[in-house]
């Protein structure tokens, strides 16, 4: 079995391990009552998860909303949030939609962000500004830097572009990398680490505005189809959990809210809406691509 290919199956089976040890060394009765009070509310490592003023306010939102102690739990990967959620560690997670739809079965869609008056955004694949390059086939032999292997934008998108293509990362590109973040994508391109990269596009639109010294090192060279934005999901084995239903509301609520409205300003968002999970259906069909092709 190809590497990419492989990857999905051992990468959903890694996250099931690590549920599974997580449940299992879950506090004790002892102290848990206390425990309880508290939502935990996970963070995949993207670019936001840098900026100490937006997580205040994030938390202090949240836990004037949910009238509760909120924690916000970070992780190196994707892999560790989504573990932690699938096995209800963490009562809510703000993921990608990757995640999503690998443990569609296990997860339940809370709310979804709007981004430019939609819940969608797109994958970029970059170069420097420099690079003179017609199009992604032109990509042939490049060292390429991915943001995460359980990312859609950062990784899964161009995964499927080249097994589409009849090829995988590790036959294209003369060397694949995982930088664990967004940024660390564009950073990478931008100092000439990498020739190319995988990354969101709706991060690297923010940074043009946050960053834009360090963007303006880069370009983009192409852009995928609209796809359904990063999600917040619940674990469904805390389905009736009355937290979740105030989560929602605090999310869909955040627009009207001086608060809320200080996070979505950091954020560059309009807004979370509810939306189905068929929004994500073609993050699926990328994942298919991918296994019946890579």
């Amino acid at each position: 079995m190809d590497r990419s290919k492989a990857s999905l199956v051992n990468r959903r089976e890694a996250v099931r391990l690590f549920a599974a040890t997580a449940a299992s060394l879950a506090l004790p009765a002892i102290g848990r009552a206390e425990e309880d009070k508290v939502f935990r509310f996970g963070l995949t490592p993207v670019f936001l998860v840098n900026d100490l003023e937006l997580l205040d306010h994030l938390r202090g939102y949240l836990a004037s909303r949910l009238k509760v102690p909120v924690e916000l739990v970070t992780r190196r990967t994707y892999q560790e949030i989504t573990a932690l959620l699938v096995s209800g560690q963490i009562q809510s997670a703000w993921i990608c939609g990757y995640p999503f739809v690998a443990f569609r079965s296990q997860l339940d869609l809370v709310a979804t962000p709007s981004w430019r008056g939609r819940p969608l955004y797109q994958s970029y694949v970059i170069v420097h500004r420099d690079r003179q390059v017609d199009d992604w086939t032109g990509l042939r032999g490049d060292v390429h830097a991915f943001s995460d292997p359980d990312s859609n934008s950062g990784y899964l998108v161009t995964t499927a572009l080249l097994a589409e293509n009849r090829t995988t990362p590790d036959r294209f590109f003369s060397h694949h990398f995982f930088t664990y973040g967004h940024r660390n994508v564009v950073r990478a391109v931008a100092s000439r680490l990498a020739q190319s990269g995988s990354v969101d596009g709706y991060v690297w639109e923010v940074m043009r505005e946050t960053e834009p010294d360090l963007v303006a090192q880069t370009k983009v060279l192409r852009r995928s189809e609209w796809l359904g934005f990063p999600p917040v999901a619940a674990p469904r084995l805390l389905a009736g959990d009355p937290r979740l239903a105030a989560i929602r509301d605090a999310l869909t609520g955040m627009k009207d809210d001086p608060e809320g409205q200080a996070v979505l300003k950091l954020l560059r968002l309009d807004g979370f809406v509810v939306t189905e999970p068929s929004l994500f259906d073609t993050i699926a069909a990328k994942m298919d691509v991918v296994r019946r092709l890579g």
